[in-house]
């Protein structure tokens, strides 16, 4: 049998960040898109590469082979069932970055969508999708929600953490009204900084190489959220929720208190704020687990998680199946379990309304409720730019 990941109650595990592969994507992309010569001129770039030759670790290919995450099947009895994980929120293979023709980024946003509604969304209930959207277009952003708000197998939006602006600008307020109506918490991830045609990825520059860029992707976060909030959007729309997934834990301190410290000199020039920037932080801003900051003495990071109210704002993420994948039965085992039950799953579960275990029949007929692999033919991944 599975072995529940410890929460130190029965609460429910859900892991908030896992990048399921669309093999199939090619069967969504419209005839007039799929010939090269409308693609050829869309400016792309691989933006940082990792030197291990990829982010997907090796151990995890499916045993029929294809890309990892790729088979839904082999995912559930490969990550989800030895680890006693409930759910997991699908967070797909790719963002859309930064670029010049919104049609084209358009299009993608809404193949991805319509590829994991048909294909991991119907194989099993403990799947949960993301409406990805792409942020340089607000407006399409905004009818993309929309139209996918009635599947409730849909349960937050997502788009890259990379934006021409700060998100906080009014420009992208149509998106936080749409979120609103529809209830929808927006998610951002990075990886697009610096690709397509983003800015530098860091206000002094261009990083030398993947190490350096990876090191200092918490401060599109700090900009982010310090935008948010400042601009006045969560006073705005009081219902948003923002998460900022795969991004750390450790800088969200020094950000409220500066912010906290300068709102109390300059409050004049933000007249729309009600209350301290820490405060609307941490009712309106989730934070994932990983990559968890791991400092020599372990007590300081308990220090850091009291600082954020950990149990109400941070929830378990493993980033299955890239390199620096988070086990489940591992993860903050020396916290109290009140609060870890709330990180590792009852906080996302309030904020996504799952409101019970998976059931035997959310599992699919032909899956076995085993931890054996399970053989399932799945096509070959379509590499997207």
């Amino acid at each position: 049998m599975s072995s529940r990941a410890t929460t130190g109650s029965a609460g429910v595990v859900i892991d908030g960040d896992v990048h399921n592969a669309l093999p199939d994507l090619d069967r969504f992309i419209p005839a007039v898109w799929a010939g090269g010569w409308r693609t050829a001129s869309v400016p792309t770039s691989h933006n940082y590469a990792n030197p291990r030759g990829g982010v997907a670790r090796k151990d995890v290919t499916p045993p029929n082979g294809g890309a990892p995450a790729s088979d839904p099947y082999f995912l559930i009895s490969d990550h989800l069932d030895p680890y006693g994980i409930d759910y997991a929120i699908l967070t797909g293979p790719h963002l859309i970055h930064l670029g010049t023709d919104l049609d084209y980024q358009n299009m993608m946003a809404r193949a991805m969508n319509e590829c994991t509604a048909a294909t991991w969304l119907t194989i099993s209930d403990r799947f949960r999708g993301s409406i990805l959207v792409n942020l340089d277009d607000p407006h399409a952003a905004a009818r993309e929600i929309r139209h996918w708000a009635s599947d409730k197998r849909f349960v937050q939006v997502i788009a890259a953490a990379a934006t021409r602006r700060p998100i906080g600008q009014r420009e992208f307020w149509p998106i936080f009204e749409a979120c609103s109506e529809t209830g929808l918490p927006l998610a951002v991830h990075p990886g697009t900084e610096g690709a397509g045609t983003a800015f530098p990825p860091t206000p002094m520059g261009w990083p030398s190489r993947y190490m350096e860029w990876h090191n200092i992707l918490p401060i599109g976060y700090m900009a982010q959220i310090n935008s948010l909030v400042t601009e006045g959007a969560f006073e705005h729309f009081p219902s948003l929720r923002f998460i900022a997934i795969e991004g750390g834990t450790a800088w969200l301190p020094h950000l409220m208190w500066r912010m906290n410290k300068n709102y109390k000199a300059l409050r004049d020039t933000t007249p729309w704020l009600t209350r301290l920037p820490s405060e609307y932080i941490l009712d309106h801003v989730r934070l994932t687990t990983q990559p968890i900051e791991e400092p020599r003495r372990p007590e300081e990071l308990t220090q850091i998680l009291a600082m954020i109210e950990a149990e109400r704002t941070l929830m378990f993420s493993s980033d299955y199946p890239h390199w620096d994948y988070d086990n489940a039965n591992l993860i903050l085992t020396a916290i109290d379990s009140s609060t870890r039950a709330r990180i590792m799953g009852e906080t996302a579960a309030e904020l996504y309304g799952i409101i019970r275990m998976p059931l035997p029949e959310d599992l699919p007929a032909h899956l076995p409720a085993t931890d054996e692999p399970v053989e399932q033919p799945m096509t070959e991944a379509v590499p997207v730019e």
